[in-house]
């Protein structure tokens, strides 16, 4: 008769704790996966933030630029036989000089009241361009279209914002 017992009993000589590793190996990798998905979502999340501040400074420089196209219509104001006044109004660039809006140094944005707060306000200079035939293709018109002859202005608008995104828009307006 055999004595052995019906059930054998594990012996401990054959486990080395190869599931332990195993399983710190798995938490690893998932850690790291976690990881980088949570530095992948921070990223858009900063790039969305930068497009909205990028869409609100566009937007408040285009009302900017609106209100100063504005105070050209019907009739411009009196611009300055030199540099530029409290309004904003700014006489003929000097092709030989830094543009205006280049120099840090220049102060004479006029802050647009299109917004309750100085805070939020877009900034605008209004330059005069001059008139006649010296715009793109209307010296070579015979004869001279009509609209070669009218007074030209060019608008430049910042929108700077505390914390925000920097804006800039820039356009040749024709007076009427």
């Amino acid at each position: 008769m055999n004595t052995y017992p019906r059930y054998r009993v594990a012996s401990n000589r054959g486990q080395r704790g190869a599931t332990l590793v195993v399983v710190l190996i798995l938490l690893l990798l998932m850690t790291l996966l976690g990881l980088a998905s949570l530095r992948s979502t921070i990223l858009e999340e900063r790039m969305t933030s930068n497009l909205l501040d990028r869409s609100l400074g566009f937007q408040v420089a285009e009302a900017g630029l609106r209100e100063a196209e504005a105070t050209l219509t019907p009739n411009p104001a009196n611009f300055p036989a030199a540099g530029c006044d409290a309004q904003g109004l700014c006489s003929r660039p000097d092709p030989t000089a830094v543009e205006r809006w280049l120099d840090p140094g220049f102060n004479a944005w006029r802050v647009g009241s299109v917004f309750d707060t100085s805070t939020d306000a877009p900034q605008y200079i209004v330059e005069e361009m001059g008139e006649g035939p010296n715009w793109r293709d209307c010296d070579k018109l015979s004869p001279i279209h009509p609209l070669c002859l009218t007074p030209r202005y060019r608008v430049t608008v910042r929108s700077q914002q505390a914390g925000r995104a920097s804006v800039m828009l820039q356009t040749i307006y024709a007076g009427k």
